[in-house]
């Protein structure tokens, strides 16, 4: 009973314009007074930004902050591919005919998660990696590899939860949820990087100016409240960390995994 009354909750609170709302308070002025609390609350690391917290006009700023230079090291191996985010991985493991398996219980099609994309059949045996923002993260995205961006995408959707209650109780949140995707060509193959949107998300921006060429590390996108980032590799070209499973915490910069021919 407990479980359907917060599921229909959540089915009510996952309109756009609550998260509208929501966003438009975060980028107000009077949200500033709330930037200490909001950092007190989940236990930011205030000494990584690059500001102080009296430097940022609003919550959003801060929520959306760049870290200072020499904040996170990159891997800089050319066959590795590294994490794009401060994440916890909430799922990974091989895709096995177009489903990404047993993501908090539920099984994923590629079909679905890349909007019917013609580019899908590029994946439907590759690997998969979920990797969730929590509101404590650093929230801006950057390239997991060197390569060259040869499409992007905008999925329209709904603005669900996609922490634990999101992902193990909602229907089929990461691809019911609003999405920017972007392809990136590398030297071994093409990796989706699936930026997927969440309850009290105002917006996922890209980063400007936009990219074609894209080093490692470099600015892709940010979120505007916490959210998650699906990576997708194609078939044979990825190799994952021994440890790469549900329940690893990850900087960005850091490896996942390596990349091959």
């Amino acid at each position: 009973m407990m479980k359907w009354l917060l599921r229909s909750m959540t089915e009510l609170s996952s309109r756009k314009w609550i998260s509208r709302l929501t966003g438009r308070f975060a980028q107000s002025p009077a949200s500033r007074r709330f930037i200490p609390r909001f950092a007190r609350m989940y236990g930011i690391r205030v000494e990584e930004a690059e500001k102080t917290m009296a430097e940022y006009a609003t919550l959003n700023e801060f929520f959306t902050r760049r870290l200072r230079p020499g904040m996170r090291t990159i891997d800089s191996s050319p066959d590795a591919l590294v994490s794009p985010v401060d994440a916890l991985v909430t799922g990974a493991g091989p895709i096995e005919k177009g489903l990404l398996l047993n993501v908090k219980g539920q099984d994923y099609t590629i079909e679905e998660l890349l909007n019917r994309s013609p580019r899908l059949e590029n994946y439907i045996h590759g690997f998969y990696m979920v990797l969730y923002l929590s509101p404590t993260d650093y929230h801006r995205i950057h390239s997991p590899v060197n390569g060259t961006v040869v499409e992007r995408e905008h999925v329209p959707g709904k603005v669900y939860p996609v922490n634990e209650f999101g992902l193990r109780h909602m229907r089929k949140v990461l691809s019911r949820n609003e999405r920017l995707i972007t392809y990136i060509q590398h030297g071994k193959g093409e990796i989706a990087v699936v930026k997927v949107g969440a309850m009290n998300v105002s917006s996922i921006r890209y980063a400007e100016p936009k990219r074609d060429a894209l080093a490692k590390g470099d600015e892709l996108a940010y979120f505007e409240f916490g959210s998650t980032v699906v990576l997708l590799t194609e078939e044979n070209t990825f190799q994952p960390r021994e440890d790469l499973k549900p329940g690893l915490k990850v900087k960005m910069g850091e490896l996942l995994g390596r990349l091959s021919d």
